[in-house]
């Protein structure tokens, strides 16, 4: 179950920043294995300057289309699967038209106890809900 923050900018508009978010969605079902229906993602438009990229000493230079992209998941994925996550993201986003130095990707792991889906509880320790194993 993974929670997806997506900030971009909005100069392209609401079919652009749909078909964005629908080929990360894409990605994480393909290399991840999650149901298709296991679908949490906040999407943020900004307007030009509140998004600042750089390269982290790469040597390249993002466009202002940069998509940044926070993946809250459960624990115990291999390296080996992270890095194929980030491959399918960047081939799923070319497809669209965002290029790829101009995708920035997080992951930020934490266990089942983390994880409430409302009315309070913890479902994945109460056993509500089944915890998902790594793929």
């Amino acid at each position: 179950m993974p929670l997806v923050r997506i900030d971009l900018l909005n100069h392209h508009g609401n079919e652009h920043i749909r078909n964005v978010a629908d080929a990360i969605h894409r990605s994480l079902v393909a290399v991840l294995g999650i149901p298709e229906r296991d679908r949490f993602q906040v999407i943020t438009p900004h307007r030009p300057g509140e998004i600042i990229a750089l390269d982290a000493g790469l040597g390249f230079d993002r466009s202002p289309d940069t998509v940044i992209i926070q993946i809250f998941t459960q624990r115990g994925r291999s390296i080996d699967t992270k890095e194929r996550l980030y491959a399918e993201i960047a081939a799923q986003l070319e497809t669209v038209g965002v290029r790829g130095d101009d995708i920035f990707v997080g992951i930020a792991e934490n266990g089942p106890e983390d994880w409430s889906f409302g009315f309070g509880k913890a479902q994945y320790v109460t056993g509500e809900l089944a915890v998902p194993e790594p793929s």
